[in-house]
């Protein structure tokens, strides 16, 4: 359970905008686990958190409990990826990764390894050539750790068995096959 006002690190899974000038993020943080959060007017164009809360960003934030959900109170940027946010087929797999990790965690479930391993990927996706080998490798370590695969055994068709874990086609998945291809 999060207190009333908080301050951790975490990685911007996804967002969605919400009435007018609000947006709602996704967060995966290193001691909450992956949380919900309302940033407050932040679509607007005098907004100073704008850029720091893009999918994929690692940032470190404060928030305070709000009635339903979480409000975003600051934000500082870590790292945006820059490198990964040039090239158009690192961004599909990152995007790629922020869907699995999001589809795969549940709410207010801490699990620091799993922080762990996003920004790991994240950060290897910068240098890393072979995106499709980094892609099926995330796949495997995240569903071993939190306990969908069994250590040690291998994983003929990762895909498959992350549709079966999630019970649905991972949508970003079509944009990172058609490009690993």
């Amino acid at each position: 359970m999060t207190p009333k006002r908080y301050s951790t690190e975490g990685i911007v899974l996804a967002r969605r905008n919400y009435s007018e000038a609000d947006r709602i993020l996704v967060i995966y943080t290193k001691n909450y686990g992956k949380i919900s959060l309302i940033a407050k007017g932040v679509r607007k164009l005098n907004s100073r958190k704008r850029g720091h809360l893009e999918v994929f960003s690692y940032l470190k934030f404060s928030a305070a409990k709000g009635k339903n959900l979480d409000v975003l109170t600051e934000a500082e940027i870590i790292d945006s990826f820059p490198k990964v946010r040039e090239d158009l087929k690192k961004v599909a797999v990152a995007y790629y990764l922020m869907e699995v990790a999001g589809r795969t965690t549940r709410d207010g479930e801490p699990n620091t390894e799993v922080f762990d391993i996003i920004l790991e990927y994240l950060k290897r996706l910068k240098k890393e050539e072979k995106l499709r080998k980094l892609r099926l490798d995330f796949i495997l370590e995240l569903l071993t750790d939190i306990g969908f695969w069994p250590k040690g055994k291998i994983m003929d068709n990762p895909d498959k068995v992350l549709e079966e874990v999630v019970e649905r086609e991972i949508s970003s998945a079509r944009v990172g096959k058609k490009l690993l291809s």
